[in-house]
């Protein structure tokens, strides 16, 4: 029997520590978490500071994005991706709110999910609602990764000339379209 095995791009983010561990350590556990439990890593960013938004309004996130290639399906890996986030105590008071973590599936074999009408519903809804709505089902590509340098610095570290399905440019032409200053504002950490 043929095992079909699908390649997924998982953004990781936090700004809370726990217990003792800082946000890196907690990304790092993570990493090290979705590599026993959901498929095998073929590439991991480095670890990355990126400031709170709006500015004073927490601590600074570490973002990263890994790269896996899986047997599982879609929804499987999404409903693993929440299994960590609550190992690590991910509690959801607050959209865009501070978090221990947070693993957002970014893509999943450039398939659009569920259909390129909700994609683009979700991709084009205005700031103020996306602040408000979150999506009752797995929307892919995630729709912001392209208006967001803490995801596109990362993602450019492992896999720069990853094509988005919808919008047809590289993960690098994404980030370089976006302001100089947001850029410049994702550093490296190690």
């Amino acid at each position: 029997m043929t095992v079909i095995r699908s390649n997924a791009l998982i953004a990781l983010g936090g700004n809370l520590t726990r217990h003792d561990l800082l946000p890196q350590d907690i990304l790092a556990a993570a990493v090290a978490d979705l590599a026993v439990e959901a498929g095998d890593l073929t590439a991991v960013s480095r670890f990355f500071r990126t400031p709170c938004f709006p500015a004073g309004a927490g601590p600074d996130y570490v973002n990263a994005v890994v790269e896996l290639e899986t047997d599982l399906s879609a929804s499987a890996l999404l409903e693993r991706l929440h299994g960590i986030e609550a190992r690590h105590a991910r509690k959801r008071v607050q959209r865009w709110g501070m978090r221990t973590l947070d693993l957002d599936l970014l893509s999943f074999d450039d398939r659009v999910l569920p259909d390129a009408r909700s994609y683009g519903h979700w991709r084009d809804l205005p700031l103020e609602r996306q602040m408000q709505e979150a999506p009752d089902q797995l929307i892919l590509p995630h729709p912001r990764l392209q208006d967001r340098a803490f995801v596109l610095v990362p993602l450019c570290d492992i896999a720069p000339g990853w094509c988005h399905p919808v919008l047809k440019k590289t993960a690098a032409e994404m980030r370089d379209a976006l302001p100089k200053s947001e850029i410049d504002s994702v550093i490296a950490l190690y």
